[in-house]
């Protein structure tokens, strides 16, 4: 029995359809680095398209980011399994029509974004390696937010 918010309850062990084993969590951070390899070239073109400067730079920090999401997955997956993950392929990456079509397909992009790294958040033991998948969630969530106003600057 737990003790929680001051009343007991029992906890039932389950295990729901969306939790992931550690290998799948491992093999998900491999797609990970794949995915945001895809995410940084698809703002370097959405940059190029923006239409202030200050819409660039909003697109500048959140391709940042999404290089520093790439380097923690590589140094994570190294560090547990003391294998590097390849090279990013040349699979293609969804282009960028038009700027208004981008940020829209950059908004559902982090929302996805969210529910992949949240399954491998919950493959994970914790520590530091769920601690910072965490963060990179908070990432994209915030990235999501910025896109939203991106998008609604270009209405």
């Amino acid at each position: 029995m737990y003790w929680g918010y001051g009343y007991p309850y029992y906890r039932i062990a389950f295990t729901p359809v969306w939790m992931i084993s550690h290998d799948q969590a491992l093999q998900s951070m491999k797609e990970a680095v794949q995915d945001e390899r895809h995410d940084e070239l698809f703002y370097d073109e959405l940059i190029k398209l923006a239409p202030t400067a200050e819409q660039a730079a909003i697109l500048s920090s959140i391709r940042d980011d999404e290089r520093g999401h790439n380097a923690m997955f590589r140094h994570m997956y190294k560090d547990m399994t003391g294998q590097n993950i390849p090279a990013a392929s040349n699979e293609p990456y969804p282009r960028v029509s038009n700027y208004q079509k981008g940020i829209e397909q950059a908004m559902q992009g982090e929302w996805n974004a969210v529910e992949k790294y949240r399954k491998i958040w919950f493959g994970l033991p914790e520590g530091i390696y769920r601690d910072t998948v965490l963060g990179i969630i908070l990432d994209e969530q915030k990235h999501a937010s910025k896109y939203n106003y991106l998008f609604t600057l270009n209405r």
